[in-house]
């Protein structure tokens, strides 16, 4: 299904590059930040491009969309409250082994890196996507992601946050809310 030169996407993830080689039943991407990663072909979804995108789609009638959609359908005018507790939580698990397929080779300083630009990409994903919360999953050990996490969150104006709840995480996460009007 995939070639070699193939542009991919992580499913799951927000990771994109392209496809370098085979090995092991896996597939090895290059990111776009230069990183070598293996994933299954299940994990991978191919980027097309807009011109395979129309051929896929121009063989539909556009009299039959058309009719499909002008036709009426039962509506419900029962309205639902949605409780606060049903708005989505984004929850960012930095432990390197849901980052990466394999450690091996990489210092403490590039694991640390790593997880900080994951914390930073997730966290500008939330906002700009207006999420009013995160949970960061970083672990407990010896305490130097955590700190590096305050110190990435602390640099944003408009967020709160705080160790997350301990029944539900245990003492490694940091939950961070999201001020939708923070001029207000």
């Amino acid at each position: 299904m995939f070639k070699i030169g193939d542009e991919v996407t992580v499913l799951d993830d927000s990771f994109s590059g392209r496809v370098k080689a085979f090995k092991g039943g896996k597939i090895i991407i290059e990111t776009n930040e230069g990183f070598e990663l293996a994933f299954e072909e299940k994990e991978l979804v191919k980027n097309h491009n807009s011109n395979e995108l129309k051929s896929l789609i121009s063989h539909q009638s556009v009299n039959a969309v058309l009719k499909e959609k002008e036709e009426p359908r039962k509506r419900s005018f029962v309205k639902e409250k949605k409780s606060r507790k049903d708005d989505f939580v984004l929850e960012v698990d930095l432990h390197i082994e849901k980052l990466v397929p394999n450690k091996r080779g990489m210092s403490n300083y590039d694991i640390l890196t790593l997880q900080s630009d994951t914390a930073k990409r997730q966290l500008e994903f939330a906002i700009k996507n207006r999420m009013q919360k995160v949970v960061f999953i970083h672990g407990v050990g010896e305490g130097v992601l955590k700190a590096e996490l305050d110190f990435l969150l602390g640099r944003y104006e408009g967020i709160d946050f705080k160790d997350a709840d301990y029944q539900k995480y245990g003492l490694g996460a940091t939950e961070v809310y999201i001020k939708q009007n923070p001029n207000r």
